[in-house]
């Protein structure tokens, strides 16, 4: 990778990360303008509007589409919080919606699954061939709990992370990596931070339902380097890459 490459990559990130904040910057700005405006009688706007809460799921599953690696999970949120919106404020049968939640969350998974499998072909096959050298106790699992997994002067061949209402801490900075890995990450209802070492790749995959990765690396790597390779499943959970 040459120096222009590593910072037009530094500085996309960085603009994905302002545009994040400016937005989250302006949802506050804009509630405390009509909170004080409502203050003083000038506005009677109300706030907690009916399906007021469905900005919970829409607000950050948006700005995640922006932001995020992973696309479909955020838009299966998105869409769900839209479609519970519009049915609280009336514009959709609600006992409708239930019943059509569930089978348009297969069709997306299922399109994303198809199309996501072609375009990231290479990516899938290097993945499945590294998975069938690694053993199936070289794995951690945190559940309702937390790990802190250092590989200081060890060598590290990769590794099958389960993080179940809990967290785990994968410290490979110092690491010894002499191959290209796979490391298997399942969050539900909880998050994993995976911190690499400077001279290697990272590649990603993910299948993500309400979470995502979040790729916060920045390598200075060659086309020598060794790759680590990301398969990540998400559920109410997130992987951060450091």
């Amino acid at each position: 990778m040459t120096i222009y490459a590593i910072m037009m990559k530094i500085s996309e990130e960085k603009c994905m990360k302002k545009i994040e904040n400016t937005v989250i910057g302006l949802i506050f700005i804009i509630i405390g303008v009509i909170i004080g405006l409502n203050t003083f009688h000038i506005t009677n706007i109300d706030l907690f509007f009916d399906g007021w809460w469905t900005l919970f799921i829409i607000v950050p599953t948006f700005i995640g589409l922006v932001t995020d690696n992973d696309k479909i999970g955020n838009l299966i949120g998105l869409i769900i919080g839209l479609i519970m919106l519009f049915a609280c404020r009336g514009l959709f049968d609600f006992k409708l919606i239930w019943k059509l939640i569930l089978p348009l969350i297969f069709v997306i998974i299922g399109l994303s699954l198809i199309f996501k499998n072609n375009i990231n072909k290479e990516v899938n096959e290097k993945i499945k061939k590294l998975n069938e050298n690694l053993s199936s106790n070289d794995g951690y699992t945190a559940t309702f709990s937390g790990q802190n997994l250092n590989f200081d002067g060890e060598e590290f061949k990769g590794s099958n992370l389960n993080a179940i209402f809990g967290g785990i801490k994968l410290d490979l900075r110092k690491a010894i990596i002499s191959e290209d890995i796979v490391i298997n990450t399942s969050s539900i209802f909880g998050g994993i931070d995976i911190y690499i070492p400077d001279n290697c790749k990272v590649k990603i995959k993910s299948n993500s339902i309400f979470g995502g990765v979040s790729n916060n690396k920045k390598c200075n790597v060659d086309d020598n380097s060794y790759t680590i390779y990301i398969n990540a499943s998400c559920m109410f959970g997130g992987v951060e890459i450091k």
